[in-house]
């Protein structure tokens, strides 16, 4: 919000509505942050035999399974919380930058040239969408397909990088660097800059042969 506050513009529809998503985006960060350590503590203190404090005021000394379920019930309200949120904060600062260039606010980047296919892949990597199980990409989004030769691509220009993940069958989840943070944040509100896609020649067709005529 401090930054937010800093920057001398006009609060129109668009950016009361960024404003609005940002603040509650800080409270989910705040719930969440309640509810992570809340879960650390209940394991913490179950393995040093201490009691844990239920529903603001039980006093519980429990068994490690019933830990590991207290700690669960937490760990779903995270992710409750948190499903929506890489998508709401992406949505909010596109609507933040194209307002402010509409308004007459330049950058001084210019936005990547990228594929049509590059340009979908980044998008749901700021989405956190993107894992890589066996060399091979997953997104959560069933209308976005990432192939393992974008993300290469990609990794090449210095806009994502792979991380070790600790999910079920995932080996790393690609996220953005700050270099595809700011290329990513250049091309909002702004016509693509599409790359040209290397295209396979077309095959040759077979020579027609002459048939003989009596």
């Amino acid at each position: 919000m401090d930054t937010l506050n800093a920057q001398r513009m006009y609060h129109s529809p668009v950016i009361r509505s960024v404003y609005a998503r940002v603040r509650q985006l800080a409270h989910l960060a705040t719930d969440t942050a309640d509810h992570l350590l809340d879960a650390a503590e209940i394991l913490d203190n179950t393995r040093a035999g201490l009691p844990v404090e239920l529903d603001d005021s039980l006093l519980v000394t429990l068994t490690g399974q019933q830990a590991l379920g207290e700690a669960g019930s937490r760990l779903t309200l995270v992710r409750d919380l948190t499903v929506l949120g890489a998508d709401d904060a992406l949505t909010a600062a596109e609507a933040y930058v194209a307002e402010r260039l509409r308004r007459g606010f330049s950058l001084p980047r210019q936005p990547p040239a990228l594929t049509v296919a590059q340009d979908a892949a980044l998008r749901a990597v700021a989405r956190g969408e993107v894992t890589i199980a066996d060399n091979k990409p997953y997104v959560r989004a069933d209308d976005v397909r990432v192939t393992i030769s974008t993300v290469r691509a990609l990794e090449a220009r210095g806009l994502v990088a792979r991380e070790e993940c600790p999910l079920w069958l995932t080996d790393e989840r690609v996220h953005l660097t700050p270099d595809g943070c700011r290329d990513l944040a250049a091309a909002f509100g702004r016509p693509k800059r599409l790359a040209p896609t290397t295209a396979r020649p077309a095959a040759a067709l077979p020579q027609a042969t002459a048939g003989r005529t009596r």
